[in-house]
Parts: C-alpha cells; sequence; structure tokens
C-alpha cells in the first residue's frame, strides 16, 4: 500500500517542476506575442502614413532582425506592408537554417506559408523539427524539399513545390535566393513563378563591375575558394530588368538585395541605384582584402 504522505509529496514535487517549467517558458511565449503584436501594429503604421500621404521611413530606415541573418526580416516586412500580398506564399531557394533565413519570420509571426528548398537532407530534417513543433506552424508546417538546385531541375522543383501546397497560378509574393554558388544562372532560368518580390545575395567584393560565375551544376565554392562564388549586384540588375524588376533597396551591409516586379508599387518603392547599395564600409574593404584572392578565377561578364 502507497504512504499517502509519500504520494502527496511526490505530487507537490510534480507540480512544482511543472510550473517552473511553464514560467520558463512563458516569457519565451510572450516574446513571441510580443513580436508579433509589435509587427502588426507597425504595419498599421505604415499603411496609415501612406493613406495619409506622410513620409514613409524607406527601404534603408525599415530593417531589423528577428530570425534573418541581419535586417532583412524588417525590410520585407516594409515591403509588403507597402505593397501588400497576394497569397502570402514565399519560396526560399537554399533554406539552410531557420535561423538566419529570410523567409521565417514571415512563415512564422505573420502567417505566411512557405516552400523551403534545402541543399542536403540534414538541413531539410532540421528544418521540419523546427517548424513541426513551432506553436505557430506545428499545425501546418511549410513544405520543405531536400534537393540541389541547378538550371536545368529549378521549375520542375518549383512546380512540385506549388502543386504540393495547392498554389493555383504560378504567382508568389516572394522568392529568396541565396545558393552562394549559382544564384544568377538559376534566377535566369526560372520559368515556373514569377513572384512579386525578389531577395538575393550578391556579390559584393566586385562592386560596379557586371560579373558572375561560369555555370556549373556540380558547382561547390569551398572546392575552390570561400569568396569564388555568385554574382555582381550589377549583374543581378540587369539580369532583373530583363525579367521586368527594379532594385529597390539592400541590408545594411551591402550584399543582399530586394527587387521589387515593375507593375508593382513603383510609387512607393522606387528604383535605387547600385551606388546605393555599395556604400557601406564593408563593401569597399571587401574590395580591397577580398577580390584579390579571387580575381584571378574564372569570371563571366554579363
Amino acid at each position: 500500500m502507497l504512504n499517502s504522505s509519500m504520494n502527496v509529496d511526490g505530487t507537490q514535487i510534480i507540480l512544482n517542476n511543472v510550473q517552473a517549467l511553464s514560467n520558463s517558458i512563458q516569457p519565451i511565449r510572450n516574446e513571441l506575442s510580443n513580436t508579433q503584436i509589435q509587427q502588426r501594429q507597425l504595419q498599421s503604421n505604415y499603411r496609415d502614413m501612406l493613406s495619409r500621404n506622410l513620409q514613409v521611413p524607406g527601404v534603408s530606415n525599415s530593417g531589423f532582425r528577428v530570425y534573418s541573418q541581419t535586417d532583412e526580416d524588417g525590410i520585407l516586412h516594409y515591403i509588403f506592408s507597402m505593397i501588400g500580398t497576394v497569397n502570402k506564399v514565399c519560396l526560399d531557394i537554399a533554406f539552410a537554417s531557420p535561423n538566419g533565413a529570410n523567409t521565417t519570420n514571415l512563415i512564422v509571426n505573420n502567417g505566411w506559408h512557405g516552400i523551403l528548398v534545402c541543399g542536403d537532407e540534414k538541413e531539410a530534417k532540421s528544418a521540419m523539427g523546427f517548424f513541426s513543433s513551432h506553436p505557430d506552424t506545428y499545425i501546418y508546417p511549410p513544405k520543405i524539399y531536400s534537393q540541389w538546385i541547378t538550371a536545368e531541375n529549378i521549375n520542375q522543383v518549383v512546380s512540385h513545390g506549388l502543386m504540393d501546397s495547392n498554389i493555383q497560378g504560378n504567382e508568389a509574393d516572394l522568392l529568396s535566393l541565396d545558393i552562394d554558388g549559382m544564384d544568377f544562372w538559376i534566377w535566369n532560368a526560372l520559368t515556373a513563378i514569377a513572384p512579386r518580390v525578389v531577395v538575393v545575395e550578391y556579390q559584393d567584393i566586385w562592386g560596379e563591375e557586371s560579373v558572375t560565375v561560369p555555370y556549373k551544376p556540380d558547382f561547390n565554392r569551398f572546392d575552390i575558394h570561400p569568396d569564388y562564388f555568385g554574382a555582381s549586384l550589377p549583374a543581378f540588375v540587369k539580369l532583373a530588368g530583363t525579367k521586368g524588376y527594379r532594385l529597390v533597396g539592400c541590408n545594411k551591409y551591402g550584399y543582399n538585395a530586394f527587387f521589387v516586379r515593375n507593375d508593382i508599387g513603383q510609387e512607393v518603392l522606387p528604383e535605387v541605384s547600385c551606388t546605393e547599395c555599395l556604400r557601406h564600409p564593408k563593401v569597399s574593404e571587401g574590395r580591397e582584402k577580398r577580390l584579390p584572392e579571387v580575381a584571378g578565377f574564372e569570371w563571366v561578364k554579363v
């Protein structure tokens, strides 16, 4: 027969442990809620300023970080506050981790649906674990795929992701492209979707020169040099122009560029020059110290 006093004490210990755990989790829950509330309030403020013809902050003054590497979360929040959304679908090519990604905040805190393509299976499993256990995404987590992306398979992968998510048509609100490799050639080949906004990482060490690495399906920069990858900002601006997009800004360190489709929001998100996105000291320092190490490798002028 169980000792009743020991049972009561044991129960109390369990209750105390549960309460302690709840107390430790509650601040995290509160922080998530506050982040969501603050972002909704900020969006409302932006739109109110627009409706009253007041001056809005602009891309360069709107950045903040929740999950992104630097201030990309705030910039994307600002852009979509300005132009609205169509379906809240984001396609993220080379989604490595929820922390540091351009799309996590949209998915977790703003109710977006994600189609996320990871470079390897380990990354995909880790991302699945994050979203399937997160209180804001576990009911319907984003679709996550493990796939090495090439110019030859990008349209097939994207089409499958759209179909798998029951997305009608070929429009998504956002494409994030951060492969650290064949980014120029992948976007050049992409025809299966016409995203309203595109964010790409560019190779800032080249400054105003329009170059990219040559196309190679199995390219891995670490086989050659960590800084031998991608394309310069002017190269992406030229490519974006052929696809009907304009450059509207960059992140604070000048290596992630934001493009908006030309049929959307010209009056609230005007085009900016490459020069405006290459002003941070990091850019000039990279040109001085990092460029000489890779300038002798093969680069293609575009």
